[in-house]
């Protein structure tokens, strides 16, 4: 057909591609230009350098060969002589281009398929881009769409301007997805890829259950009541953890609803997955005890530097707190971040009487003390020889059955026992090659000299170079469990605030800071200290 002969069928063509893509009239106007463009380097050479114009209310088409100005022209066909082109723009200059029209064109049936091609590129392209746009904004949010086809396991979603997968491993077990199937999806990823955009849905993504919650929930969805942290095993049993901003509202019940009504939508739309709805706590000892329920806890220690807790609980209540394979105790830990063991209390009783036992040991060989005298002072809860060598004199004498020159005596003994064991260790210091200068830090021991020597640390550039972690260790938390590295001084009573200052220190005397710089340091780390104390009482 003649490019020329209908102008208004152009444009219907356009406006039609247009709505039925939901994309821009320009964007398929350009596609068309670009088709036309392509035929007509066809039948002038596929050199030349030709453009077509369509006008977007007319519909006239209008092709123009480009030829750049030059001096001398080897080629007619994309160029043209500097004098010959003054002759048409008087203004012209070398690189310019002049605008060649050229007559209307015919479309011969090679051509047509080829500008068709370009057309059906160039539209699916801005379908794609605009797919993109459109869901890239929309990572968070559940979506609606039926079940288009599966393959291998992973479900085809036709979200009506998008196509979404959900991959077998995101769908919730034993959940069967047919064709023409209403599946609703948490949007977790959109990426740009070479095949289009690849929108990822999620029916086993713990914010697929928030967002549940916040639908089925207005006190959620108005922001009184907050979702803190969600666990979930899905298609099992899931834990929620959530607080109220309003005292006399009570989150529990809330989320629940009336008779469980609004629980219950969100387990039927999850097949049935168990879902405990438990008070959230500042408290890490109060929020863990909630975490574990139905199980009832007897007592909690707590291990903050590991992040580590010890939980006891009756002997009747152990299989309950640990849950079918693991799952009670394996949801509470990743709903809390806190890795939590679990004992009876007769187990708790038997390791506080190794522990008495090792302490009573511990005393009567460096103090060289009957058995008696090493139980009294570990029930009265004495853990090291240091705590006696320095402890008050009459904390001692006040222990029953010790006087003061009895107290005065056991923490001589204490004192003599350090001596002795210091000498050790400054020779063992000695034979790894540390140097005297590290013995000048604040706080810094025999044992801690050893274990530098040890590990390769022989000097003060050494020291200064170490990072509070390679002292008193890490921990790293990973799929819901956390994995502690051990540092130099991890099995030395130390604190990280206290190997910050002794680094700084070694900073200091190896001249990488100034005496300012240690000020400010020290000052920021005690400021440090001071908040993480006042949160811990505030907690307790």
């Amino acid at each position: 057909m003649a490019v020329s002969a209908n102008r208004l069928e152009l444009l219907q063509i356009a406006d039609a591609v247009a709505r039925e893509k939901v994309i821009d009239r320009e964007i398929v106007l350009a596609a068309m230009a670009d088709a036309i463009q392509k035929a007509a380097r066809s039948r002038y050479g596929s050199e030349s350098n030709i453009r077509a114009d369509i006008n977007s209310k007319t519909g006239e088409i209008r092709l123009q060969r480009l030829l750049e100005v030059v001096e001398v022209a080897e080629d007619y066909g994309t160029q043209i002589p500097l004098e010959l082109a003054r002759d048409r723009n008087p203004d012209a200059k070398l690189g310019d281009f002049i605008a060649d029209p050229l007559p209307p064109m015919d479309f011969g049936r090679i051509a047509a398929q080829s500008a068709k091609q370009v057309i059906v590129q160039k539209v699916r392209e801005a379908e794609r881009d605009r797919q993109f746009d459109e869901y890239k904004d929309r990572i968070g949010e559940i979506v609606n769409g039926t079940v288009k086809r599966v393959e291998y396991g992973n479900v085809i979603v036709d979200l009506g301007r998008g196509e979404g997968i959900i991959r077998r491993d995101e769908m919730i077990p034993r959940e069967n997805m047919r064709y023409g199937d209403r599946v609703r999806s948490y949007v977790y990823d959109v990426r740009r890829e070479q095949r289009g955009p690849q929108i990822f849905l999620s029916r086993t993504h713990p914010q697929f259950m928030v967002k549940l919650f916040t639908m089925e929930v207005p006190e959620i969805y108005d922001g009184i009541i907050q979702i803190r942290s969600v666990a979930r095993d899905p298609g099992s049993r899931a834990k929620i953890a959530v607080i109220s901003n309003d005292s006399s509202i009570d989150p529990v019940g809330a989320c629940v609803g009336m008779r469980g009504s609004r629980v219950q939508a969100v387990v039927g739309e999850l097949q049935g997955e168990k879902i405990d709805i438990i008070p959230w706590s500042q408290d890490p000892a109060s929020f863990i005890v909630n975490a574990l329920q139905p199980a009832e806890v007897a007592k909690v220690v707590l291990d903050e530097d590991a992040e580590r807790i010890e939980v006891v609980v009756p002997d009747e209540q152990l299989s309950l707190a640990i849950g079918r394979r693991g799952q009670n105790v394996r949801l509470a830990s990743q709903l809390t971040g806190w890795d939590i063991d679990i004992m009876t209390e007769a187990e708790e009783s038997e390791r506080r009487q190794k522990e008495f036992n090792e302490r009573t040991n511990l005393f009567m060989e460096s103090l060289d003390v009957d058995e008696m005298v090493g139980q009294v002072l570990a029930s009265e809860g004495f853990a090291q020889v240091e705590e006696l060598a320095y402890a008050e004199l009459d904390e001692i004498a006040s222990i029953e059955g010790f006087d003061e020159e009895t107290a005065s005596e056991i923490q001589t003994r204490a004192r003599e026992y350090l001596d002795k064991l210091e000498a050790e260790m400054d020779e063992k210091r000695k034979a790894l090659g540390v140097e005297d200068e590290l013995r000048t830090i604040n706080g810094m021991t025999g044992q801690m000299l050893v274990a530098l020597g040890q590990d390769g640390i022989k000097t003060m550039e050494d020291f200064a170079g170490c990072a509070a972690d390679d002292l008193v260790g890490w921990s790293e938390r990973k799929d819901g469990e956390t994995k502690r590295f051990e540092g130099l001084f991890s099995k030395l009573e130390i604190s990280r605030t206290e190997a910050e200052t002794m680094i700084l220190q070694a900073r200091l005397a190896a001249g990488w800071i100034t005496e300012e710089d240690l000020a400010r340091e020290t000052e920021a780390l005690q400021i440090t200290e001071g908040v993480e104390e006042d949160e811990a009482e505030a907690a307790s």
